[in-house]
């Protein structure tokens, strides 16, 4: 008698905490140390600054609480691809993945892999410190006029990936203690950093912080003050809003593994709420605490964008440089762990719909989909060596904006095609916080088309090169006779 393999699927095994954590550790990675610098020199004053991060924990919150009703709807791997393609069709789902995988997740993992390395060398003695330098070349090729370098910096980057990928091959209960244990420590951390440093409140700086603080101007690094008008202040805001809006994102990873949580109904949206709440709580304090111990023109001239260095350096002395590394170090081993985790569960889903390579869409003995981590990790650890990664990151924005936009356009699509459909829980605030939102993210992403071109139309090259794919794909499913095997799998 021929043997029928049994057929694995996902482990509940992710409890609300897990999913918090999940959220919130996948939110804080190295932005919140370092993009504030960026931020004071489009918009120059303390006001704007924390303007800036209460629009982008406004929106984010908001998105959040929406997603929740998607959540329990659709409570399995997936989220938001598979929010899209219910509310859409298949197209929109996969150029979402697409964009996912080609620069979205695997730039982002790269780029928190690389923050990693380059704050492990504060730690270490100068002697070693070359070991996992971003200045020490290890090798490089000359290819036509390009100089290919490969730094010590990028090979850690590298080699944390593998490992994380590695860890998550055996089983989502081990990622998710990883997850879970890194993510508290660097809460705890970063919660003690904001006391301390409101402890050590400059009277003086405060004062010539907030006087005028709502003059919004340019602030180069000597800290040289040019008026903006109101077009040009527009285009400030928006250009200000990238830094913001990347250090937030990744909330939704939560979503990528609703097929493992428990109680997905309940527990995916509550991990979306509580996770983006503790996140802009900490990232507002964060700021208001920089403007309480360094002038502005210091938080925009910062040496290489390290503003907590500089608040770190205030607050505890010289041995605030190694505290502070420590801080990243761990917050960014917890965001890639986050993300290398939920990422591969999309992937999972696109397979299971015949929009990716068939192995992505089979899990291992553990119940996890190795072949989509192992793929992630091979286009992570290129965007490493390309040391191109950090010009996708600036651009990405304005693409995560447009799906996120669309995902909670498709609240409204879905109660009209389905309003019988169980709804477990529905958006907070619906109708009106969704549009809010969605008028909010399309002024964003115009003001970048008109303002900022250079963060747009890279990202819109990268999604439109997913249609052609798209089309191959389908038709080879077709050509293989795979297509209705591909729709019951769903």
């Amino acid at each position: 008698m021929e043997h029928t393999p049994e057929k694995k699927e996902m482990k509940h095994e992710l409890g609300l905490l897990d999913g918090t954590m999940l959220v919130a550790g996948s939110m804080i990675g190295s932005g919140i140390f370092i993009v504030s610098a960026d931020i004071t020199r489009h918009v120059g004053s303390a006001g704007w600054l924390i303007v800036i991060w209460l629009l982008t924990g406004f929106m984010t919150l908001t998105a959040a609480v929406s997603y929740g009703e998607l959540s329990a709807m659709f409570p399995k791997a997936g989220g938001q691809y598979v929010y899209l393609k219910e509310a859409y069709n298949k197209l929109i789902a996969f150029l979402y993945g697409w964009s996912f995988f080609a620069v979205i997740q695997t730039g982002t993992i790269a780029a928190v892999g690389v923050a990693f390395s380059k704050f492990t060398a504060y730690i270490m003695p100068p002697s070693l410190s070359y070991l996992v330098s971003e200045d020490y070349v290890v090798t490089h090729l000359l290819i036509g006029s390009y100089d290919f370098k490969i730094t010590s910096a990028q090979i850690v980057s590298i080699l944390l990936i593998i490992l994380l990928t590695y860890i998550n091959t055996r089983g989502v209960k081990t990622g998710k203690i990883i997850q879970t244990t890194f993510t508290l420590t660097k809460l705890a951390s970063l919660f003690g950093l904001i006391i301390f440093g409101f402890i050590m409140f400059k009277g003086d700086v405060w004062h010539a912080n907030w006087t005028n603080a709502w003059n919004i101007h340019s602030l180069d690094t000597k800290g040289t003050v040019v008026g903006l008008g109101l077009t040009s202040a527009l285009g400030a805001i928006a250009a200000s809003m990238v830094g913001s809006i990347f250090s937030s994102d990744a909330w939704n990873s939560v979503t990528f593994i609703a097929g493992e949580m428990k109680n997905p109904q309940r527990n995916v949206g509550l991990s979306l709420f509580l996770g983006t709440l503790i996140v802009t709580l900490i990232y507002v304090s964060a700021n208001v605490m920089y403007t309480a111990v360094l002038p502005m023109h210091e938080i925009a001239s910062a040496e290489k964008d390290r503003v907590a260095v500089a608040a770190s350096h205030v607050i505890f002395g010289n041995v605030g440089t190694v505290v502070i590394a420590l801080m990243i170090m761990v917050s960014t081993f917890g965001c890639n762990n986050g993300l290398i985790l939920a990422g591969a569960r999309v992937y999972y889903t696109m397979a299971k719909d015949g929009l990716f390579f068939k192995r992505t869409g089979t899990l291992n003995q553990n119940a996890v989909p190795e072949f989509g981590l192992w793929i992630q990790c091979l286009v992570a650890s290129l965007l490493c060596l390309s040391g191109r990664y950090g010009d996708l990151l600036d651009m990405i924005s304005f693409v995560v904006v447009i799906f996120y936009v669309l995902t909670i356009i498709g609240i409204y699509i879905l109660r009209i095609k389905r309003p019988d459909a169980p709804r477990p829980y529905k958006a907070f605030g619906y109708p009106i916080l969704p549009a809010i939102y969605v008028v909010m993210g399309i002024a964003f992403c115009i003001l970048l088309v008109i303002y900022k071109r250079d963060y747009t139309w890279p990202g819109l090259i990268i999604v439109l090169i997913g249609i052609p794919i798209y089309y191959i794909s389908q038709r080879n499913v077709k050509n293989d006779g795979g297509e209705e095997v591909y729709e019951s799998a769903v």
